[in-house]
């Protein structure tokens, strides 16, 4: 199997899932589950979901179909096709696997995976009931001292630094700004 094939296979339907569950399960494997539209894969989502996947051993993440993310984002999104986006995903090597869900939430997936590890970007929850968090803005003392004063964990990252505070919007913006004056 070649590499492209590999990457391929990590792109789950909601026909395998269960199967995919229940071969991790059989293993014994913590499972950890994200979900976003992901529609420009930037450095603060891989940093993001690199750390949470050292939570557990297989790392899922449930992807927003194009109907969802337009839902979600407006119509000019997304930028890139599902296919698109789940194979930059599947590409990362601490991806186990993706898969696509049409909701406006993952709740129906969640329940179907039942993660050992859930977690969102900016606060996450881990099934027995720890708290971790990833945030994309500055956190406060305050709340950091209330997490780790009652034992959770904080996978950090530093705002602002080298652009993790760009939203994908600005960051499409800013291409067709320097495009624009490059032909003008």
């Amino acid at each position: 199997m070649n590499h492209l094939e590999k990457i391929q296979n990590k792109i789950l339907n909601k026909d395998n899932l269960a199967e995919w569950v229940a071969e991790c399960r059989a293993k014994g494997s913590k499972i950890v589950f994200s979900n976003g539209c992901f529609d420009i894969l930037h450095r603060g989502h891989v940093e993001y979901l690199a750390k949470a996947a050292d939570f557990g051993d297989e790392m899922l993440i449930g992807l927003n179909t194009d109907a969802s993310v337009k839902r979600l984002k407006g119509p000019s999104r997304p930028i890139y096709d599902e296919y698109a986006r789940a194979i930059v995903l599947a590409g990362l090597e601490f991806i186990s696997a993706v898969v696509l869900f049409d909701e406006d939430t993952p709740y129906n997936l969640i329940k179907v995976v039942q993660p050992d590890v859930l977690v969102k970007a900016h606060i996450s929850v881990n099934l027995n009931f720890n708290i971790v968090i990833a945030p994309f803005i500055k956190i406060f003392t305050k709340l950091f001292n209330f997490f780790k004063s009652g034992g959770y964990e904080l996978l950090s990252r530093k705002a602002g630094v080298n652009g993790h505070n760009k939203h994908p919007v600005n960051i499409v913006q800013n291409i067709f700004k320097r495009a624009y004056r490059r032909a003008g």
